[in-house]
């Protein structure tokens, strides 16, 4: 399993990386094929939980919500959003049977929201003046919190931590993930010449974010009954689960510069 998440990484870390340091439409093109690839496993896991919530309308609106990030005043995510729900609605009436229907309208829009709107904080945030030093800060607190929690949780963990949302998370390792991350975020911060105080709130609210982000997923799989929500990276499940600490990370992130560093 290790040595699956150890290639998985050597692969992707470049590409991830070099998207990163050209920025512009490179790096968007990323973010928008992951979150696209995503947010279809996110209905395809909503369908294996007995829902039918709508792949077309669902992915379309992420891309509305991700041109939205890209260009951004052009109130897209207004015109996405109203055609998605009025497309849901309009299409349910000459289907007739309505079972089910209004769980599967909210599901549509909700995946929609989860991971487009959370998905284009990316974007903008590397489209901010020094974007690329604050989307290596992100990447660097999330894959170090997230390798540190996994790696304590095997050596050392005993504790469940929201075991009933996510058996295998342990205390021991959200403590070592947290430590590590929060060490990996002020040292960022540092090299980026925020305030000590500025670095410090920025490593707790980030930490929290990748830690809440990642249970936030796993708890939307407890719902619907599966274990990943997907099969596409090796050693991590699916882009779900390689994605859902850098969704809240991120939009963290882009608010705190945008609020505090202004």
């Amino acid at each position: 399993m290790l040595i699956h998440r150890v290639l998985s990484s050597v692969v992707l870390l470049p590409l991830v990386l070099g998207a990163a340091y050209l920025g512009g439409p490179y790096f968007a093109v990323v973010v928008a094929v992951a979150a696209l690839l995503a947010g279809y496993e996110f209905y395809r896991m909503m369908r294996s939980g007995g829902y039918e919530p709508s792949y077309g309308i669902g992915l379309a609106l992420i891309a509305a919500l991700l041109l939205e990030a890209w260009y951004p005043g052009h109130e897209i995510w207004r015109l996405g959003a109203a055609g998605a729900a009025i497309l849901l609605l309009v299409r349910q009436l000459f289907r007739g049977n309505t079972a089910g229907f209004l769980a599967n309208w909210a599901l549509t829009l909700a995946g929609a929201v989860y991971v487009g709107l959370l998905a284009g904080h990316m974007i903008s945030l590397r489209n901010l003046p020094q974007g690329l030093g604050w989307l290596l800060l992100t990447f660097a607190a999330t894959w170090t919190c997230d390798t540190a929690a996994y790696c304590a949780g095997k050596w050392w963990g005993k504790r469940g931590f929201f075991t009933e949302i996510s058996p295998s998370k342990t205390l021991e390792g959200a403590i070592g993930g947290a430590l590590l991350g929060m060490l990996a975020s002020v040292l960022a911060g540092q090299w980026l010449r925020l305030a000590l105080w500025q670095s410090v709130l920025l490593a707790v609210l980030l930490v929290l974010a990748i830690t809440f982000g990642d249970l936030a997923e796993s708890l939307l799989k407890r719902q619907v009954g599966v274990k990943d929500s997907g099969a596409l990276i090796p050693g991590h499940g699916g882009m779900l689960d390689r994605i859902d600490s850098l969704l809240f990370a991120g939009t963290v992130v882009y608010h705190f510069v945008v609020w505090v560093v202004r």
